[in-house]
């Protein structure tokens, strides 16, 4: 074998054991599984703006070994909590209604480590399908979400977004879920389909938050320890008695 053929085969061999190593999985010291994040898209549009930031941070996240879902909540409607308390006695079943797509988030949830939402910027708040989708998320399964690292990120063609992240990310503070940041607000800008690609700010911001995302992960899943002893029971208290 001349010096030619054998720089050649060490190329394709070193190209192959490349292509077939594979990233250390990031693992769930409790359940013993592979850590996975939970997203949603929260707009109507399945191959839009939101998907492109959700598949930004999607691809960041597989680098660190984390398996992820983007779930679209699609053009259904979604009905939003009646306050009926009907998930109290639903034997952990999840919220009453079953036609549509909390039922299926909740029970997504019940395996996931990690939650991200997005959602386009309508007048300034989020889509009213997801904001009712986590409402009820969260009062028929709140035990589910409890501890488990959140970020909200908000699409919008000008205004809005960060009004848009505050009522995101109010619920997840109600719910003991740390909130994980980026290099900016968890925001990108873009009108047509596909043009948030041109906000280079916002698609690095959405990297940084995968990256910080999978941090936080690594640091709670260290030692097997996922939440924080509490010797405190919830107290609700009205102003007025």
């Amino acid at each position: 074998m001349d010096r030619r053929d054998f720089i050649k085969k060490a190329s394709i061999a070193a190209a192959g054991a490349a292509i077939v190593s594979p990233v250390a999985a990031m693992v769930n010291k409790v359940t013993g599984k592979k850590c996975k994040v939970l997203m949603i898209n929260g707009s109507p549009r399945t191959d839009g703006n939101t998907f492109c930031c959700l598949q930004e941070i999607e691809t960041t996240l597989q680098k660190h070994g984390i398996d992820t879902e983007i779930v679209q909540i699609g053009r259904k409607p979604v009905r939003m909590c009646i306050n009926c308390g009907g998930c109290r006695q639903n034997n952990g079943k999840g919220c009453v209604f079953d036609d549509d797509l909390c039922n299926v988030i909740i029970e997504k949830m019940s395996t996931a480590d990690a939650l991200i939402v997005g959602t386009p910027v309508y007048y300034g708040q989020p889509n009213g399908g997801v904001l009712s989708l986590m409402q009820r998320l969260f009062y028929s399964a709140g035990r589910l979400v409890q501890n488990k690292p959140a970020a909200a990120l908000a699409v919008c063609r000008r205004g809005g977004a960060t009004a848009t992240l505050q009522t995101m990310n109010m619920m997840f503070e109600m719910m003991n879920m740390p909130v994980i940041t980026s290099q900016y607000w968890n925001i990108a800008y873009g009108a047509g389909k596909g043009e948030v690609k041109l906000d280079t700010e916002g698609m690095q911001t959405m990297r940084t938050l995968g990256n910080n995302m999978a941090f936080i992960l690594q640091k709670i899943h260290a030692d097997g320890d996922v939440a924080p002893q509490r010797d405190e029971r919830p107290q609700f208290m009205n102003f007025i008695r």
